[in-house]
């Protein structure tokens, strides 16, 4: 749990970075440029990040249901190796899945205004700077996201499934509310970050309203990273007690 904490976090410091300093710019002066190089590879990262985190959520559900519902063979199945594979296979697959709608992109052909109407690069905002049919990357865009969000999802919704009947079958009330403990904070980032995720990403079509979107990405790009460390941190008696530990000592 603390490693795929702890990946959780590096995650959200490099997937902020690759964001956050530019929209800072854009409340401080109004706008920001990028080259066009730069933009596509902002849009990578993002995705990249993004997607990396949508599969490490779902092995967290998976570790979760392997350690209430087969918690004496948690040790033998959950190993170290077992672990860092879990770990490579999410950045693998992670910084694969958002290869092909970058290469569709690169191949449209760009003319008329340059200034994109979102707080970084993002691909629907790119798309409407197209001067080509941008059908393809619509639907390809839609395919990749709907398969992503929606196979994790389920995952995590089966897992959980599991997770609450073993619960109600326990027969001691304080293992169900260690149990119950373990999963709210893994739930409610779940929730908030596929939420977000889903509205922005799975829907067919590009048209949309600017602003109404630019305060939906503010909500996965800013508060869920934020609220991350608080949820998995603060509700952890090891690591309160190993903070607390830290801070007496300066």
């Amino acid at each position: 749990m603390y490693m795929f904490a702890g990946m959780l976090s590096f995650l959200d410091i490099c997937y902020t970075a690759v964001t956050i300093p530019q929209i800072l710019v854009i409340f401080w002066i109004g706008r920001v440029h990028i080259a066009f190089s730069g933009c596509l590879l902002q849009m990578y990262f993002f995705h990249s990040l993004g997607i990396t985190e949508n599969y490490l959520l779902t092995i967290m559900a998976y570790d979760r249901y392997i350690a209430i519902c087969n918690p004496l063979r948690y040790s033998t199945i959950m190993t170290s190796r077992c672990c860092k594979l879990l770990v490579f296979a999410c950045w693998l697959c992670g910084f694969l899945s958002p290869v092909t709608k970058l290469i569709l992109v690169t191949f449209l052909p760009f003319c008329g205004s340059n200034e994109i109407h979102h707080l970084f690069c993002d691909l629907s905002p790119l798309l409407h700077l197209a001067c080509a049919d941008t059908f393809l990357n619509v639907i390809t865009d839609f395919v990749i996201n709907s398969c992503i969000i929606i196979l994790t999802s389920a995952f995590i919704a089966l897992t959980y499934t599991k997770i609450l009947i073993t619960i109600i079958l326990m027969n001691s009330a304080e293992g169900r509310r260690k149990a119950f403990s373990t999963c709210s904070a893994h739930i409610t980032v779940v929730l908030i970050l596929f939420g977000s995720v889903a509205f922005m990403y799975v829907r067919p079509q590009t048209v949309y309203a600017p602003e109404y979107d630019q305060l939906v990405t503010i909500n996965y790009t800013i508060l869920t990273p934020l609220l991350n460390p608080a949820v998995y941190s603060l509700r952890n008696k090891e690591i309160k007690r190993a903070l607390k530990k830290y801070l007496q000592i300066y």
